[in-house]
């Protein structure tokens, strides 16, 4: 009778390990599943923003140096106007997302916004190579974050 209750005991205690072990393993497969689907959203987060500011960037340029020119801009606000608007949403999923990366991407944007209302063209260039070198920063930054 003992041997028979010894039996029942060790085989409801394999059971309930087995099904921990289980239960943990699935756990962190989850875990690692989410985290990687994080990283990818975050890249292609990224992504977009570096591409809208690039956009913006070039934009900005049009617009005004053909402000700086004398010409007429219209058509070139009107440009600028959408593809600063084209910002808000990768930027606003970056600061989400991977938001040790925030300050870097807050930074290229203003950056990027910051061509507007030049004095000159030398001031025009200056300002855009500026943001040139925050956007080379916030790629620089989200390459060792994603790495680690």
């Amino acid at each position: 009778m003992l041997t028979a209750l010894v039996a029942v005991l060790g085989t409801l205690a394999g059971s309930v390990l087995t099904g921990t072990l289980a239960h943990l393993s699935q756990q962190a497969q989850r875990k690692a599943a989410a985290a990687t689907a994080r990283q990818t959203e975050g890249l292609t987060a990224l992504t977009e923003l570096a591409a809208t500011l690039a956009d913006h960037r070039r934009a900005m340029w049009v617009r005004e140096d053909t402000r700086l020119r004398g010409e007429d801009w219209s058509a070139a606000r009107t440009e600028s106007h959408a593809t600063g608007s084209a910002i808000t949403a990768p930027l606003l999923r970056v600061s989400i997302l991977l938001p040790a990366l925030a300050p870097a991407a807050r930074a290229a944007a203003e950056a990027t916004y910051a061509l507007r209302g030049a004095a000159d063209q030398t001031t025009l260039t200056a300002a855009r190579e500026h943001a040139i070198a925050q956007t080379d920063r916030l790629v620089a930054a989200a390459g060792a974050a994603l790495s680690a």
